[in-house]
């Protein structure tokens, strides 16, 4: 992990560690086969950017409390499920370059892992009577799979609008980071402005996020540690090409969608595109609006008192946007 998350996480870092003790034994189970997989899921996971983001929301406006905990634990319980079924239906054999659990387990054993821990925050939520997380949380996977819904639709067509574009990412990506924040905040509140301004602090830091995964796929530097051109190989309609395509002549325009629908496997192909987003400014164009989205979020942080965990959370999105991985 890096000092930069080290730093970020120091306002709530003996929070963090209590969580992650409690999560693992969320996740515990008495069939064998399914603790040999919930300990392989906990064993791999990423940053803790999700559970950060509750911390750091909750301290920011109360005390911390064993109700934050659970929202922390319904957030990751939900999300892994989500996932685990997202490897599934993608066919992925590989996530943060470990094996999926489909591809060491099969399918069907995959699809029931993630039903379990869909059922496990669940019952986390139920059993302590935290409907409020739950309806939160439970929406924001609605949010989720409906965007991924809208995205698979609209891909098939390569034209999309930024609009489109912009509800698409809202829905599967920022919805995820409000419920995180507003989760957070709704576990030591019970304003319902202060869980608004958070959940609306989340969504604006989400579609931030988004498009700097977006402009990853642009880079030509080594230092970025992602190969570039995915999105271009998936076919998905990112902001820097959506850009760039609505900036081009109509002949311009017909060729790349062409490149992209017949030869996206190409890798002079793809270089290509990638080449045509940057000199028709796509790139610039994509990094100006995430600066804003950014900038409106931190303006929704300085409306709450000076803390270190409010500057926490101003420091998180700055390192999310400003990451080279």
């Amino acid at each position: 992990m890096s000092k930069a998350v080290d730093n970020i996480k120091e306002p709530i870092a003996t929070h963090m560690e209590e969580f992650e003790r409690k999560f693992k034994e969320s996740m515990k189970s008495s069939v064998p086969l399914l603790d040999k997989i919930t300990t392989y899921i906990v064993k791999r996971k990423g940053k803790q950017i999700r559970p950060m983001f509750v911390f750091l929301s909750a301290q920011s406006v109360g005390t911390i409390n064993d109700s934050t905990y659970r929202a922390a634990s319904l957030i990751e319980l939900l999300h892994t499920a989500t996932l685990v079924h997202d490897d599934v239906v993608d066919d992925s054999n590989e996530r943060r370059s470990f094996f999926s659990v489909n591809a060491l387990w099969k399918n069907k054993i995959a699809v029931l892992i993630g039903d379990f821990l869909l059922s496990k925050g669940l019952l986390l939520s139920l059993n302590n009577d935290d409907f409020h997380l739950l309806k939160i949380v439970s929406n924001a996977v609605k949010e989720m799979s409906e965007g991924e819904l809208l995205q698979i639709e609209k891909a098939r067509r390569l034209d999309i609008s930024e609009a489109i574009y912009f509800d698409i990412i809202t829905k599967k990506t920022a919805t995820l980071i409000a419920a995180c924040c507003a989760a957070g905040a709704a576990s030591v509140s019970d304003d319902k402005k202060t869980i608004e301004q958070f959940k609306e602090f989340g969504t604006l830091t989400g579609i931030a996020f988004q498009i700097k995964d977006d402009l990853f796929d642009f880079g030509n530097d080594d230092s970025i540690g992602k190969p570039t051109g995915i999105d271009i190989k998936e076919k998905k309609m990112t902001l820097p090409l959506i850009y760039a395509l609505n900036n081009s002549t109509w002949i311009e325009k017909r060729k790349i969608i062409s490149i992209i629908k017949h030869h996206n496997e190409e890798s002079e192909e793809v270089r290509k595109v990638i080449d045509f987003v940057i000199a028709k400014k796509g790139i610039d164009y994509a990094q100006r609006i995430m600066t804003e989205y950014k900038d409106k979020a931190i303006a929704i942080l300085h409306q709450l008192p000076a803390s270190p965990s409010r500057q926490s959370l101003e420091d998180l999105i700055n390192y999310a946007i400003n990451r080279k991985l």
